[in-house]
């Protein structure tokens, strides 16, 4: 295959990546932006997304399709109501306090992953993809008529991929409605900007903050649900999309949302391209050396606010 088309399937893969990266990291960022929480967690939340849906899809059989549909739902509502019960038991009795939400996330990340691995065992979980049919991909090629439109051989894709990044578009134009457009999105907001004055006014600042914590797990989840027919649930998988979420949000800016989509797409697109053309641990060093770059020269983040 030449470099051309060959650059094209790397592009799909990192725009995959780039799909599930961004709603992982959205739901972390969310949580630090409003609740100035660092979520160490993180990873575990999505990694139970996993497992719940292969244990759904595995519990109702039938057609993949009806499985899967189901765990897109009932997995992040699970996942995200967990995530708001472990605030109000955990969190909101430590006041928030910085450095004791970061060594009581460690202890939920090991509470998660302990009990996940002895309630399912450590086995990797295959889920079947709801649709899975491989699709040709055009390819234009300047020749001497001009361009042309071409199907080289080899060049395609699944349909579930691109179903993915379809998905993930589509839940980040709902995110923005939601937080923009709605009376509990407004809310959040004014949380955000000053915690005390909204309080002041009436706003529950408790309840904000365990839909808010909820939310955050349960995009994870969300993304850990797509993710899962490409890449089988386990115990261990939630250290990656950790380690991901955290680059992606230094990168774009602490809080920062728009950011948190620049810098996934940026992350994602290289990882991609990286490990399809290189390898995996290149396009992690890379990554680990952007984090290293921006915190050098730009320590608020591309999009994030400069501390006053």
């Amino acid at each position: 295959m030449e470099f051309g088309p060959h650059l094209m399937l790397a592009s799909l893969e990192g725009a995959v990546i780039s799909a599930i990266l961004v709603l992982t990291a959205m739901g972390l960022s969310i949580v630090f932006g409003v609740m100035r929480v660092v979520n160490v967690a993180h990873g575990e939340f999505f990694m139970l997304g996993a497992v719940l849906a292969w244990y759904i899809t595995t519990l109702l059989g039938g057609h993949p399709a009806l499985g899967f549909g189901v765990a897109l739902i009932v997995a992040p509502l699970l996942v995200g109501c967990l995530a708001a019960f472990a605030d109000r038991v955990i969190l909101k009795r430590i006041n928030y306090d910085p450095d004791r939400t970061i060594v009581a996330t460690i202890g939920m990340l090991y509470i998660i992953q302990q009990t996940t691995l002895m309630t399912f065992g450590p086995e990797a979980r295959p889920v079947e993809a709801p649709f899975n049919h491989r699709l040709s991909l055009p390819w234009f090629e300047f020749g001497e008529n001009g361009f042309a439109m071409t199907w080289p051989w080899g060049l395609s894709t699944t349909s579930y991929k691109l179903f993915v990044i379809g998905a993930a578009v589509v839940v980040l134009i709902a995110l923005w409605v939601f937080l923009t457009r709605t009376k509990i999105g407004l809310i959040m907001r004014a949380t955000q900007q000053d915690s005390e004055t909204a309080q002041a006014f009436g706003v529950p600042v408790g309840q904000v903050y365990s839909w808010v914590f909820g939310l955050g797990a349960g995009l994870a989840a969300l993304g850990a649900v797509l993710v899962v027919p490409i890449q089988q649930a386990h115990y261990l998988m939630g250290h990656d999309p950790l380690l991901l979420a955290f680059i992606v949000v230094i990168i774009g800016g602490l809080g920062s949302l728009p950011g948190t989509v620049i810098a996934a797409l940026l992350i994602g697109m290289s990882d991609g391209i990286i490990s399809v053309f290189f390898s995996p641990t290149l396009a992690k060093i890379i990554a680990t050396f952007l984090v290293a770059m921006v915190l050098v020269f730009r320590p608020q983040g591309l999009l994030g606010k400069t501390a006053p």
